[in-house]
């Protein structure tokens, strides 16, 4: 710095990191805490003006921060299905409960291994907050980059070294300076929640740099009706029942609520299979996963007793109605044929819906897809080709089920990169 004002001096060394993450959510948070901790220089940007928005409404307001059943057979993603297994292996749920019970946060778990706080969502974004500033790390707010004169990419550029490409240093333009690094993580998340402020920046970004995609849609969403099904099921807006969901026969089923509305159907069993939906595709519901459909029937059988009146004992009465209407005979059981029994029963086992589609982004709690898991390093989380470039959280081609999975994916991705810068 010989020859330079102490001022400017000051300036040229605050300017220069040896990570920039972009995003301040779950993973963003957690990899700049790792990596300050590891004593670097951490600058932290996010475009809002407050960090941690989806924290704050996760789980109802009382985030369901981390599942301890998760493995990598919890999550979805178009390539190999081994590539979360080192992350989450060398950051198991166990390990963000501890730093949790560090902190004093009251928890309780729930079913399926989920695990929520007591009292607030706030709790975890202080928890993370506190350990940032801890590490030493710098959090801008309201900062967002800068596109290039021709407005078709953003103002990131990376120079290296042609005889060492892994000399990677990268300059970023934003509306509070200039700043460079030898790491740029992004954690910028997906779509879904645009009114919390998602944008597509992180997919912008891998294009810029030639890293592949895999196309995205709406994750854990409610699905929509067909006109048909809507002009009949409608109307049983806010009945919910357990049930079996599922889809194809190489799809997982998962046995939760489901609940009517307006619009279409939602509930825990529909956000689960939604992740694995196309459209167009039939889904199929179990209606009575503790009972069988052909002996309730035959139970049913004498007194003159109809379908309904035997669905009754097992499923709400609104639903009940609507449903018989469409799928049984308007006769007592005794008078219906072989047949007719079978249709009944085989339509209480595996009644088929087909959506319109679903509820969008702004409805839906993840975006399914992104960044192609192939062009990353399992380990690290770094481009394979763009040395010193990261992609981690939702903004990857990973999506966990609904139960706090996709949070443990968040710290366990964040945790490999934060090693790593």
């Amino acid at each position: 710095m010989a020859g330079l004002s102490p001022a400017f001096a000051e300036r040229s060394r605050r300017l220069n990191y040896d990570a920039i993450i972009i995003g301040g959510g779950a993973a963003g948070l957690f990899c700049a805490r790792v990596a300050g901790a590891r004593g670097r220089r951490v600058l932290l940007l996010e475009h809002q003006p407050r960090l941690g928005n989806k924290i704050l409404i996760s789980g109802g307001g009382r985030c369901n921060f981390t599942n301890l059943g998760a493995t990598a057979a919890n999550y979805v993603t178009s390539g190999s299905p081994h590539f979360l297994k080192s992350a989450l292996a060398r950051c198991p749920p166990q390990d963000f409960l501890a730093l949790v019970e560090r902190h004093g946060i009251a928890w309780h778990e729930r079913k399926h291994r989920q695990l929520f706080c007591d009292h607030s969502s706030k709790q975890i974004l202080q928890l993370l907050e506190d350990e940032c500033a801890d590490a030493g790390v710098e959090v801008r707010l309201n900062c967002r980059a800068l596109r290039r004169e021709n407005g078709e990419s953003w103002a990131v550029e990376r120079t290296a070294d042609s005889a060492n490409p892994a000399s990677s240093q990268y300059q970023l333009s934003t509306t509070a300076g200039t700043f460079t690094a030898r790491s740029l993580v992004i954690a910028t998340g997906g779509l879904s929640f645009p009114k919390l402020g998602a944008t597509p920046f992180g997919y912008e970004i891998a294009q810029q740099f030639g890293v592949k995609l895999v196309p995205v849609r709406p994750g854990l969403v409610p699905f929509t009706w067909s006109a048909g099904d809507g002009e009949q099921f409608a109307e049983l807006s806010g009945v919910a029942f357990d049930c079996v969901a599922s889809l194809r026969p190489d799809a997982p089923s998962f046995r939760e609520a489901v609940l009517f509305t307006h619009r279409g159907l939602s509930g825990p069993a529909i956000l689960q299979i939604s992740n694995h939906w196309r459209a167009g595709e039939t889904v199929r519901l179990n209606l009575l996963p503790d009972h069988s459909a052909a002996e309730l029937l035959a139970a049913n059988k004498s007194g003159g007793r109809d379908v309904k009146t035997a669905l009754r004992q097992v499923l709400p009465e609104r639903f009940v109605q609507a449903w018989c209407a469409r799928h049984a005979p308007a006769k007592p059981i005794a008078q219906l044929s072989r047949a007719e029994i079978e249709s009944v029963s085989r339509n209480l086992h595996a009644w088929e819906i087909t959506p319109a589609g679903d509820e969008g982004y702004a409805k839906a709690e993840v975006t399914v897809g992104g960044v192609d898991t192939g062009e990353l390093s399992s380990k690290t989380l770094e481009c394979r080709n763009v040395p010193g470039l990261f992609f981690i959280g939702e903004v990857v081609d990973v999506t966990g089920w609904l139960g706090g999975y996709n949070f443990q994916w968040a710290w366990a991705s964040g945790h490999a990169a934060g090693q790593a810068v």
